[in-house]
């Protein structure tokens, strides 16, 4: 029973439980989310081709060898009694540098690859955004579930205390069967409510356990008095051209349209000649007027190669560089218009979501007074149990709408910070600023 009770525990503390603010989870997932270990272990892929486009331009150095047998008859055509054999070995051995001189496609080679570079370090940038707001949007719709079950539970507490008092008051002969049986009907969907909530909860709290590799405990929620402000600045136009500017998928569509313009001009320079400086040395061994002859040899000069005509080959992949340019450029003006649209929708995600807040927030005011309200009224006889249930549901479903609003717009505040490009640990640490720890939940 012991070791039974030993390997169930095993798993709970080989993955401890730990409380967390969004700060904690975002830096346990920067070191355990696996789709961000790959698009680190990418950007050193994509810095790699700096020096291969660099190498194009350096000198190359190549060793060459050969072993050859050979085994050989002779027979005059006039003298048959002069027929001779011979078996020897031929072997030798070079040593050629090539340095380039003009190699024009090596040069634009070298271009892209920097182009390259610059384009693998901004999509890093961009998965780290991409891991700051899937963090967020994990650990938000984990605290709703939270909220929404603690929401549920207190309703269902709620309710089975005006369940009892409603069949007491049956008992007395103040009130009547169907007061009973609502209060009973609103017990029974809360108890299935209460089982969805319990599920979501858990789904939620697995979604954070992928990026994090660890099982999430307590969460801290927002603090109740937690400022949220409008968007600096406060002009959408403003956005909008930042988001045509800065956004990271416009920064790399930018850099492939580069890229893609530079190929045009690599593929033409297949057209121009090129020049090299080529140094042979060796050594070589040979059979020759009947004797083994042993050479060495050192040599150096200038290559020149002008191409004339290669079947087409050129000027197909000009034209093909050509239509890839023009896809590329394509593809830049559909980033802009997606930025330019991400960034007025999570504006104004910002800006209704703190009118949403504020009206919440009133809206729980009045619901608990017209909850009270609707229990004294019941008290004295002039309300019935259904309006005492309709408070209470109304009260729950408002706090409940509170916090999705107030989650919703701490969202749209990062999504339209990464929108125009410029979300980092900065505005994670801002909004975990507005997180209260000790109601960790």
């Amino acid at each position: 029973m012991k070791k039974l009770a030993w390997l169930l525990a095993y798993p709970l503390l080989a993955t401890p439980l730990f409380a967390a603010d969004l700060m904690q989870v975002y830096r346990e997932a920067q070191d355990n989310d696996p789709v961000f270990a790959a698009a680190r272990s990418t950007l050193d892929a994509g810095r790699e081709k700096a020096p291969q486009g660099l190498s194009g331009l350096l000198p190359s150095l190549t060793l060459s060898g050969n072993t050859v047998w050979n085994d050989a008859e002779t027979e005059p055509r006039n003298n048959p009694a002069a027929r001779s054999s011979n078996s020897y070995n031929t072997n030798g051995y070079q040593l050629t540098l090539s340095q380039p001189l003009f190699r024009w496609q090596n040069w634009i080679a070298y271009d892209q690859a920097k182009l390259q570079v610059a384009q693998a370090e901004a999509s890093f940038v961009q998965a780290r955004q991409d891991l700051i707001l899937r963090v967020a949007q994990a650990y938000f719709d984990a605290l709703y579930a939270s909220e929404n079950l603690t929401a549920v539970r207190a309703n269902k507490e709620a309710i089975a205390q005006q369940l009892e008092l409603a069949k007491k008051s049956f008992e007395v002969g103040t009130a009547t069967i169907t007061d009973t049986h609502e209060a009973q009907a609103r017990f029974d969907l809360v108890i299935a409510q209460e089982l969805a909530a319990e599920s979501e909860l858990e789904i939620r709290q697995q979604a954070l356990r992928t990026l994090t590799g660890k099982e999430p405990g307590p969460l801290a929620p927002p603090r109740k008095d937690a400022p949220l402000n409008a968007p600096e600045p406060n002009r959408l136009a403003d956005w909008i051209a930042a988001a045509e500017k800065d956004a990271l998928p416009v920064q790399i569509q930018q850099t492939l349209a580069e890229i893609a313009a530079r190929e045009v001009d690599r593929q033409r320079a297949g057209h121009y000649p090129t020049v090299d400086i080529v140094a042979n040395g060796g050594k070589a061994k040979a059979f020759a007027s009947g004797t083994m002859v042993d050479s060495d040899y050192n040599n150096v000069g200038l290559q020149l190669n002008i191409p004339l005509f290669q079947g087409g080959l050129t000027t197909s992949r000009q034209r093909e560089a050509a239509a890839n340019r023009s896809a590329a450029q394509s593809g830049l003006e559909a980033a802009r218009r997606n930025a330019a649209l991400a960034a007025r929708q999570y504006y104004l995600g910002v800006t209704s979501g703190l009118s949403q807040v504020n009206a919440l927030k009133a809206a729980l005011v009045s619901s608990q007074s017209a909850l009270a309200s609707n229990k004294l009224g019941y008290e004295v006889g002039v309300r019935i149990n259904i309006d005492v249930l309709n408070a209470e549901n109304q009260v729950y479903v408002t706090r409940r709408d509170l916090a999705k609003a107030t989650f919703d717009t701490l969202l749209a505040q990062l999504r339209l910070k990464a929108a125009v490009g410029a979300l980092g640990d900065d505005d994670v640490a801002r909004i975990n600023a507005l997180l209260d720890p000790e109601n960790a939940r």
